[in-house]
């Protein structure tokens, strides 16, 4: 017997996080309502009235596409450097010596001290910007796909020895698609990591991207404008988790069930 369709709003989860929202929403309100200067904390609907301004005004369009831009140049290249020297740290025990100290260290150097430098060191530029928030993930990127990396099938890496398989094909075929739920779960971790760094990037030295909104907001103690802003890129970050990511990490987890 086939088994029945299931649309997303069909889910078990869907109630409990629903409640979840409203009862946030609910607590919003009572602390706004209690609150003895409503500036300090506007209820939700001033915060909504502010997202459609911005909105309808296209500012949020502009400013929330150079952030993505930014986000997305970011990723790219922590995640291909990353996949680059975790493989190479979990194939060869030597680079692993080598690197690991280095890598400690620099999953341990706060993020601000390396924003800081890159603008000294390469200037106030998109490309100290976008290296800046590359270097703050490629560690931890380096770190997962590095323990994906020791957690290969041995017996399919003799298989492809045996087989005499050149060591590219090998890469496509036999190390990728083991490795892909550990890409796929660095991305979903490093992509909530490093749009949060580009705000702070833009806060500190760029003319344009929801950092800088933010930044002028604060300038003014305007709490409703940063709300906005903060909850409308959310927003969009979300969309990405839920229509990109996740289904990439479920296609990419199929094959451990198929297994199972």
């Amino acid at each position: 017997m086939s088994k029945s369709r299931r649309y997303p709003w069909q889910s078990p989860g869907v109630v409990p996080g629903l409640l979840s929202l409203l009862a946030m929403l609910l607590l919003w309100i009572a602390v706004a309502w209690l609150s003895d200067n409503p500036r300090m904390m506007p209820p939700p609907f001033e915060v909504a009235a502010h997202i459609r301004q911005i909105i309808v005004s296209g500012e949020l369009w502009h400013h929330a596409g150079m952030t993505l831009f930014r986000v997305l140049a970011s990723f790219i290249l922590a995640m291909l450097v990353g996949l680059v020297l975790g493989l190479w740290m979990g194939r060869s025990r030597g680079a692993d010596h080598w690197l690991n100290p280095g890598l400690v260290i620099a999953l341990n150097v706060p993020a601000l001290v390396v924003i800081v430098l890159a603008y000294i060191w390469i200037g106030l530029n998109e490309m100290a910007a976008i290296t800046a928030v590359a270097l703050n993930k490629i560690p931890v990127v380096t770190v997962m796909i590095r323990e994906g990396t020791r957690a290969l099938r041995p017996d399919l890496d003799d298989m492809a020895r045996a087989f005499r398989m050149s060591p590219l094909d090998r890469l496509r075929h036999v190390v990728l698609p083991q490795l892909a739920p550990h890409i796929a779960a660095a991305a979903r971790a490093g992509i909530s990591l490093i749009w949060k760094i580009v705000l702070v990037v833009e806060f500190l030295g760029r003319s344009n991207g929801v950092g800088f909104k933010i930044h002028l907001l604060f300038s003014s103690f305007n709490v409703a404008g940063v709300l906005a802003w903060a909850l409308a890129f959310v927003a969009v970050m979300l969309a990405i988790d839920l229509f990109v990511l996740r289904p990439w990490e479920a296609r990419a987890n199929r094959w451990r069930r198929d297994e199972d």
